[in-house]
Parts: structure tokens; C-alpha cells; sequence
């Protein structure tokens, strides 16, 4: 048998797993062929049903029709109905401006607008539909933080590279100035070498002991070293200063109780 009958018959086999699948395989091994769909635009008759809704004598709280445009129309963007995101963003954006409506008009007509807390109702879009949405949400910020990310290591990149040019070539300069003294020396054009003074320079600098903030304060705090012990033991000097300090200094003693009755007495007849 040849391969090209063979694919065929794989080929055919595999349609028909997929039309059994699908459904699409009836009572033996043909394929009912749907009628291709029409699609009917009767203008007339929507026109017809609304002039009948027209006509008919509702109430406001009836109805609760209201009309507005999205909140930010301000730009008139043309917003793609396949894109998802866009479309929900308007649909939200437009409910905020009904909702700026119709609150003050129930409010009017004394009607509650919050919700109680035992109440219940399914939503208009499903679970599995607004997880989607967040998802996408989500993924769009996640994009949009990755990129300014990247952004930024990119001129972070730029900024290096062009510090790492800029040093590099500082480098070739000096290092050509510095062959071009070397030859001149040797032609006997210059006396002397000016960079060897400055690495000279360099070299001593580097080598003076750098300033300790820490050590200083700490000398300044708690001397400068040297015999701690037996530092407040008196001497020849510090004794004979004490007992001729305190010859100087006379103690006055209180007189008693009966001393002092004598000479209030005393005072008074005075």
C-alpha cells in the first residue's frame, strides 16, 4: 500500500474522532451538514416594539431606563470591541455616570438605594468572568512594571558604559603624556620628570597615618595612658597643703540651750 493512502485514511479517521466529539456524527458514518445561519435585520419591527414601549404609560421606578454617556468621554477615544480590557473599563465608566443619575431621582421618589445585608442576587457577569478580568488587569500592571524596570537598568547601563569610557580614556591621556615626558627626558628636552614628583607625592601621602576621630575622643575622654594605680595616694605635698588649709579654717561651735537663755537675757535688758 502506498503511504499516501495511508495518511489519507489516518487523516479521515481523525476527522471523524473529532465530529463524533463534537456531536456532529449521526446514525452511520456521514457528517449531518448544518444549514448555514441567517441572520434577519427587521428594522421595522424593532421600530414597531418601540413605539409600543413608548406608548405605554410607566412610571420612572417602573422603568428605570437611564441614559448617559462614560464619565471621561472627554476624549471621544474609539474604543475596540475586541479589545476586552477597553471594553470593560468603558461599560464601568459609563454605569459610574448612570449611577450619578439614578441615585438622585430614587433619592426623590424616598426609595432605599443600599442593600440589606440578608439579600441576594446573582450578578450579571459570572465568577469565572470577572476573574478573568482581574486576571488581565493584573497581568497588564505586572507588563507595565517589568518594562519600567527595565527601563531603568537599561539607563543605568548607559550610565555606566559611558563613566567606564570616560575613565578609560582619562587613562590613555595620562598614559601618553606620560610616555611623551619620558621621551623628551631621554632626548634631554626636559630636566626633570613631573609625574614622578606627583606619585612620589601620592606615595607619602598614603603613608602619614590617617586621623582616628575614635582614638582622639577617647584620649580626650580618658587621658592619654599611663599608671592608673595608687594615683590618689597623698604625698609630702598634698599633706601639708590639707592640715594648713584646715589650720585656716576656725569651727564655729553652737553655744547650748541654757548659754544662749543667758545672753538673750542679757540683750533684752540691754
Amino acid at each position: 500500500m502506498d503511504e499516501r493512502e495511508d495518511d489519507s485514511e489516518y487523516d479521515s479517521d481523525t476527522e471523524l474522532q473529532r465530529a463524533y466529539a463534537d456531536g456532529r456524527l449521526k446514525a452511520g458514518l456521514n457528517i449531518e451538514a448544518r444549514p448555514p445561519r441567517s441572520f434577519i435585520n427587521n428594522v421595522a419591527g424593532m421600530k414597531q416594539k418601540l413605539e409600543e414601549f413608548q406608548r405605554t404609560d410607566l412610571s420612572w421606578f417602573e422603568r428605570l431606563d437611564v441614559t448617559a454617556a462614560p464619565i471621561s468621554s472627554a476624549s471621544e477615544e474609539v474604543v475596540d470591541v475586541e479589545d476586552e480590557f477597553k471594553r470593560e473599563l468603558l461599560f464601568y465608566r459609563q454605569a459610574q455616570a448612570a449611577v450619578l443619575i439614578a441615585l438622585p431621582k430614587l433619592s426623590q421618589l424616598g426609595l432605599s438605594t443600599k442593600r440589606p445585608e440578608d439579600y441576594f442576587a446573582e450578578m450579571a457577569k459570572s465568577d469565572s468572568h470577572m476573574v478573568k478580568v482581574r486576571a488581565k488587569l493584573q497581568e497588564r500592571q505586572q507588563a507595565l512594571e517589568r518594562s519600567l524596570k527595565a527601563k531603568k537598568l537599561r539607563e543605568l547601563k548607559k550610565y555606566g558604559k559611558k563613566v567606564q569610557q570616560e575613565v578609560l580614556q582619562k587613562r590613555q591621556k595620562e598614559k601618553r603624556e606620560m610616555l611623551d615626558a619620558v621621551k623628551k627626558y631621554r632626548k634631554g628636552k626636559i630636566e626633570k620628570l613631573d609625574f614622578l614628583n606627583d606619585i612620589n607625592e601620592k606615595k607619602t601621602k598614603s603613608a602619614q597615618p590617617k586621623a582616628n576621630k575614635r582614638r582622639d575622643w577617647k584620649n580626650q575622654k580618658f587621658g592619654f595612658g599611663g599608671q592608673k594605680k595608687r594615683s590618689k595616694r597623698n604625698t609630702k605635698e598634698s599633706t601639708s597643703s590639707s592640715t594648713s588649709s584646715m589650720k585656716k579654717k576656725v569651727k564655729q561651735v553652737r553655744p547650748g540651750k541654757v548659754r544662749r537663755k543667758i545672753l538673750k537675757n542679757k540683750k533684752s535688758k540691754k
